[in-house]
């Protein structure tokens, strides 16, 4: 393979999974990589900072890395992997379904590199004889790809819930804790494992009856001539449709029947393997209400949360937000199919957002992160801050005796503007407590009966606002110093 060849694949990947060619920056950074040249000598040939045409670069990387399925492409082996490199079932987060069997470098000559047309979508969707099964692919609400820093640890936590037959899983965590990153890293190492993966955003808070519309619809567009059967039943209870074994096809056992709402959801979840992603689930919560108290009109999503955890199926739903659905605690358990996963921010990975931005001082760069937490959007908005303010100077940043906020103080009103009187009152006691607080022993100022407090304690933590802390066998509460920053500014 030469480098225009590598180019002509490398820009129908950035089209299947962005919808964008590459732009020339970005095919001056790949002829650079492949000529091993520095960037600097690219930034200088296309009058561009080096700092700017770095962290184009490493977008790039990750997107690449992202799109086929490997640990990590990187300027230094880009040409090597793409040499040497087999791939086989590749990734699309665009709004067009995409299936590529296996094809060998040598070969990749051969593919047509075109534009897909609107009408031409089934044809990607088409086998090659040494194809896994075609997985059917919306993707079109998800966000384009971001860079996503080492998960391992929580990659292999969904994994296994998934393989192990869960069926609900909710992902919880504040604004730009990495919730999205984290689950389209997921779907790229999965999709294999499922027949339909649909992606749907409720930032507009759609009615349930129009979600389960949008579902079926997509759920049904290969099978409208043979649409799944309702479950059987014999004396009350449900038969179960048989899984098919790896190969082979069940065939309906009754004439096609088609079915809408819930019901006809869980016949296609019955049917396929079916993996839904739901994500901005915090929209259908009311404001000033306990967490996960769903606005009028919306409280049948606690239902439609419910079944699909409760009836038997193959499909798992994944739900991603800034606050538990109330119905979720009941439901979950260790060998139950219904899980919770609160993601927490960066470690020491966290360090590559810094060195991106080219900050100074590597040996203060893990103070920073534990002030904001390790949570990648705070990190990269103040690293962005340092950069601009302290010429990427940490220490000096971190001279000041106020925590700087910036452009996260909007992110924070969003999410602490949800909260309830009392929270707003427990939050100000916290915040006003250096050290982790027991809530055994409520201050005189604090107007909130002790059973309140425990109420209210119980929904700031299903907002992911306060932190646990276990001090002589007993809970302490205490919450994050940019939180703490954010509401003594508000008193």
């Amino acid at each position: 393979m030469d480098v225009e060849e590598a180019l002509e694949f490398v820009d129908y990947l950035a089209l299947t999974t962005t919808g964008k060619h590459l732009d020339s920056l970005q095919k001056a950074i790949l002829r650079g990589a492949w000529n091993n040249q520095k960037y600097k000598e690219i930034a200088q040939h296309h009058n561009r900072s080096e700092k700017y045409v770095k962290e184009v670069g490493f977008k790039l990387w990750k997107l690449l890395s992202v799109a086929l399925e490997d640990e990590e492409v990187c300027k230094a082996n880009f040409r090597e992997k793409f040499e040497n490199w087999r791939f086989s079932n590749i990734s699309c987060f665009g709004k067009d379904y995409i299936q590529i069997g296996s094809v060998s470098a040598e070969t990749l000559h051969s593919l047509k590199i075109s534009q897909p047309e609107p009408q031409d979508k089934d044809r990607f969707n088409e086998k090659t004889s040494n194809s896994e099964p075609k997985v059917h692919l919306d993707l079109a609400d998800a966000p384009e790809p971001n860079l996503f820093y080492n998960r391992t640890s929580e990659l292999t936590t969904l994994e296994n819930w998934i393989l192990g037959r869960t069926r609900l899983i909710t992902i919880l965590g504040l604004s730009g804790i990495g919730k999205t990153a984290l689950t389209l890293q997921l779907i790229s190492q999965i999709q294999h494992k499922f027949d339909y993966i649909i992606w749907r955003s409720l930032r507009n808070a759609p009615p349930l009856a129009s979600l389960e519309t949008d579902l079926i619809k997509f759920l049904s567009q290969q099978q409208e001539t043979n649409p799944p059967n309702p479950p059987l039943s014999r004396g009350g209870e449900e038969i179960q449709p048989l899984s098919p074994r790896r190969g082979e096809e069940i065939q309906p056992l009754s004439p096609p029947l088609s079915k809408g709402g819930l019901g006809g959801v869980i016949n296609y979840l019955r049917s396929h393997r079916c993996l839904i992603i739901l994500d901005d689930v915090q929209t259908i919560f009311s404001s000033q209400q306990l967490a996960g108290n769903y606005q009028p009109g919306y409280e049948n999503y606690g239902a439609f949360f419910k079944q699909i955890a409760e009836s038997s199926h193959n499909s798992c739903l994944i739900l991603l937000s800034w606050e538990k659905p109330r119905e979720i605690a009941a439901l979950e358990g260790e060998n139950r199919p219904c899980k919770s996963l609160q993601l927490n921010g960066l470690g020491a990975e966290a360090q590559e957002i810094f060195r991106e931005k080219g900050l100074a001082e590597p040996e203060k760069w893990s103070e920073l992160i534990d002030l904001y937490r390790g949570n990648p959007l705070w990190l990269n908005i103040i690293a962005t801050m340092i950069q601009d303010l302290f010429s990427g100077s940490v220490s000096e940043f971190l001279s000041y005796d106020t925590l700087f906020l910036g452009d996260l103080e909007s992110l924070l009103h969003q999410q602490c503007d949800r909260l309830t009187a009392s929270e707003q009152q427990a939050m100000g006691w916290l915040a006003s407590t250096p050290e982790p607080a027991d809530i055994s022993k409520i201050p005189e100022n604090l107007q909130i009966s002790r059973a309140e407090l425990l109420n209210v304690m119980q929904s700031l933590g299903r907002r992911s606002l306060v932190e646990t802390v276990q001090q002589n066998g007993r809970s302490h509460f205490t919450i994050a110093p940019v939180i703490r920053e954010y509401i003594t500014n508000k008193k």
